[in-house]
């Protein structure tokens, strides 16, 4: 979940909160899959990690790779970026989100707006900050 910058990773993290993993199986598998970040520059698969969700990288672009590496994070593809999200209630998770260019891991939230679109929120300061993104499902 590359977003190229560490305003579109602060957008990435804002977006991730609130969807949840225990809902019924067609909503809970429709969360699984290929998404991309705003920007086309980061594809994420996500899937079950035991009782959690998680998403790994895919495929980056060039410069998203290099903005990763700029931040400490020099293979960008296979990078978990999703990270211990647990459904709070049907179609909202709660975890936590990997910043590449910034190095650090966030509190995150997940929603699902449909089977098509995440909205993935991500937060700093103890949750006074968090910025959002819709990823769409490819």
């Amino acid at each position: 979940m590359y977003l190229g910058t560490s305003r579109v990773w602060l957008l990435a993290l804002a977006a991730l909160g609130q969807t949840g993993f225990a809902a019924s199986a067609a909503r809970a598998e429709s969360i699984h899959g290929t998404w991309e970040n705003p920007t086309g520059d980061v594809r994420v698969v996500t899937q079950p990690c035991g009782t959690e969700l998680c998403g790994k990288v895919s495929w980056a672009s060039d410069l998203a790779k290099k903005d990763a590496a700029a931040g400490g994070t020099p293979q960008l593809v296979g990078t978990s970026l999703l990270r211990n999200y647990r459904e709070t209630k049907p179609g909202h998770w709660k975890g936590n989100v990997f910043v590449p260019d910034l190095g650090d891991t966030y509190y995150s939230t997940i929603k699902q707006l449909d089977a098509n679109r995440i909205k993935i929120s991500g937060c700093i300061l103890g949750g006074l900050l968090c910025k959002s993104q819709i990823w769409r499902k490819i």
